[in-house]
Order: C-alpha cells, then sequence, then structure tokens
C-alpha cells in the first residue's frame, strides 16, 4: 500500500510537469511538429538512465517506496508514449509521413541515446570507492550529491529557457520557479538523509554527519542552479 501511493504522488507529480515542459516548448516552438512530447520523453530517458543507475544498479539502500515514487511514479507519468504514438497517427493521417518517420526516428535514437548517457555518467560516478567518501566519522556521499547536481542543472536550464519564451505573468514565473527548486532541494535532501538511516546511521549518535550532508547538497544544488540560470539566460 505505502508503495502504491509513493507511485501515486510521484505520478502526480510528474503529470503536472510534463504538462507545463510540453506547453512550453509547444508555446515557444509552436505544433507544426510534436517538440513538446519529443522534448519530455528525451529528459525523462535521461533521467531514468541516470536515477536507475543510481538507485536500483548500484544497490544504493534506499527505500522501495522512494524508488517507486520517483521511477515508477514520477518518470513514468513525465515520458509518455501514448501521446507519441497518437501523435505521430495524426501526423501519417495529415499526410505528413516526412514528419512521422522523422518523429520515431528521433524519438526512438534519442531516446536511447538519452538512457545510456544517463547510464554511462551515473556508472562513471560510481566506479570509484561506490560514489562515497569514507572517514572516521562516517561516509561522503559525493555521486549521490552530483546526481542531485545534475538533476537540478536540467531543471533550472529547462524552466529558465521555456520561462523566457513562454507568455506568463511574471508572478506566476516566480511561484513555479520557487516551488521547484523547493521541492528538490527539500526531497533530494531527505533522499541523502533516508540513504544514511538505511546505512546504519542514526539521528541520534550522526546528527551532524546529516546535518553535514543535507547543507552540502543545499549549496551544491543552489550553485548549479546558479550556473543553469547562467547558460539559460544565453541560449
Amino acid at each position: 500500500m505505502n508503495s502504491l501511493i509513493a507511485v501515486a504522488f510521484g505520478g502526480a507529480a510528474g503529470a503536472v510537469l510534463r504538462f507545463l515542459v510540453s506547453s512550453g516548448v509547444y508555446q515557444w516552438l509552436g505544433r507544426g511538429f510534436p517538440y513538446g512530447t519529443l522534448a519530455v520523453n528525451i529528459i525523462g530517458s535521461f533521467f531514468m538512465g541516470l536515477l536507475t543507475e543510481a538507485l536500483i544498479l548500484q544497490r544504493i539502500p534506499v527505500s522501495l517506496e522512494y524508488r517507486a515514487a520517483i521511477l515508477v511514479g514520477f518518470l513514468g507519468a513525465f515520458t509518455t508514449f501514448s501521446t507519441f504514438s497518437l501523435e505521430t497517427i495524426y501526423l501519417l493521417e495529415q499526410g505528413n509521413v516526412s514528419k512521422a518517420l522523422l518523429n520515431i526516428t528521433i524519438s526512438i535514437f534519442a531516446c536511447l541515446f538519452a538512457v545510456w548517457i544517463g547510464l554511462l555518467m551515473a556508472r562513471t560516478l560510481f566506479m570509484y570507492s561506490g560514489g562515497v567518501v569514507r572517514s572516521t566519522e562516517g561516509v561522503f556521499p559525493y555521486a549521490l550529491l552530483v546526481v542531485n547536481a545534475i538533476g537540478i542543472f536540467l531543471i533550472g536550464l529547462i524552466a529558465t529557457t521555456l520561462l523566457q519564451k513562454v507568455d506568463l505573468i511574471e508572478a506566476y514565473k516566480v511561484a513555479i520557479a520557487v516551488v521547484l527548486v523547493g521541492v528538490f532541494i527539500t526531497l533530494s535532501g531527505l533522499y541523502l538523509i533516508l540513504y544514511l538511516i538505511e546505512g546504519g546511521f542514526s539521528i541520534k549518535t550522526h546528527v551532524h554527519l546529516m546535518l553535514s550532508v543535507f547543507v552540502s547538497n543545499t549549496l551544491v544544488c543552489l550553485f548549479s542552479l546558479w550556473v543553469s540560470l547562467l547558460v539559460g539566460k544565453q541560449l
């Protein structure tokens, strides 16, 4: 039951974010081609590869509910094969055979490439010492911090690019940005705390370790976000 609730919450968040991203892409590039669906599928495929390697294949001790919420719920709802199929059929019915074939080709190969890149990046991060630095006071999960930094960099880059292109009230843009950043930093920090707890550390005896990891994650994410904002403004 806990896994079902986790998937439901993750799915709700993923569906909302997919709507925002795909709608923003369509407002920016138009509806002459399925740009929005293509964008969410490529982005989702990259994160699927990155997080599958980080959360499952590396056997990171994080609860099943947390994994289900991210991989099954969030990314499952963020990506969409059915919309891709429907839009391809519409293109064929309209006589746009070349666009339909282009959509099929790009969707398949770009998504496969994105998954592969995500897996490769995560495997590289965890290649040395299992992605952690060990000391007498505990462990420091540097690989997971880098994964979080990559995640918020892409979120910031996408949000900055789209919010500059779409026609929204400034207050709405600020609210969307604050919610996205706040939720990501909070959940990624919680994820690291859960990782430490399930790795045998307790809040009572290792509170300084957990605080240092949480603060480090926040600072790393904020720096990565700042870089993404600089890059996004140039696009």
